[in-house]
């Protein structure tokens, strides 16, 4: 094979990659939904985690295997953390109290907070960006100004923490 076919090869094999990967945005934002969708009801309710998952999983059958495994992981750790998790959104939202807060809201920054300070595996800046449009989708009209502004705030402090940290 000549360097020009290895060239051809090499490029679609790039391009399957691609859409791999937008595939598994495509799933990952999907699993966010869902897990917003269960945190949102047992916020409100005081429902099982793990009949909410099967409803929102019922509800939007068929979810992908990846996706239910995704949604478990987000829901059992944002309600692991979330002891450690309001006091630092309430911290970096201090105008709005987490109680004043629209319920999609305050679910929409605990499940992105966990990603942000309990989850190396996702971007800071994809979680970030997909919080801004699960509350721009779900939530009020400010949602998705708001909800840039506290995630960037708790990003920005983990950040000084964090070279604070390296420093000393």
């Amino acid at each position: 094979m000549t360097a020009e076919g290895q060239g051809k090869k090499s490029s679609r094999k790039s391009s399957g990659d691609t859409t791999g990967a937008a595939e598994r945005a495509v799933l990952r934002r999907q699993g966010r939904m869902l897990a917003l969708q269960v945190l949102y009801e047992l916020d409100l309710t005081n429902h099982d985690a793990e009949e909410a998952m099967g409803r929102a999983f019922a509800e939007h059958d068929p979810v992908a295997v990846s996706v239910q495994k995704q949604v478990r992981q987000l829901v059992s750790g944002v309600l692991a953390h979330r002891e450690l998790l309001d006091p630092v959104i309430a911290e970096a939202a201090p105008a709005r109290a987490l109680d004043e807060q629209a319920a999609i809201e305050r679910n929409v920054l605990r499940l992105a907070a966990y990603e942000l300070l309990y989850d190396p595996r996702v971007p800071p800046r994809v979680s970030i960006n997909e919080a801004v449009e699960l509350a721009k989708r779900f939530g009020g009209e400010n949602s998705g100004k708001f909800t840039n502004g506290v995630l960037r705030t708790i990003y920005e402090r983990r950040e000084k923490e964090r070279a604070a940290a390296k420093a000393g």
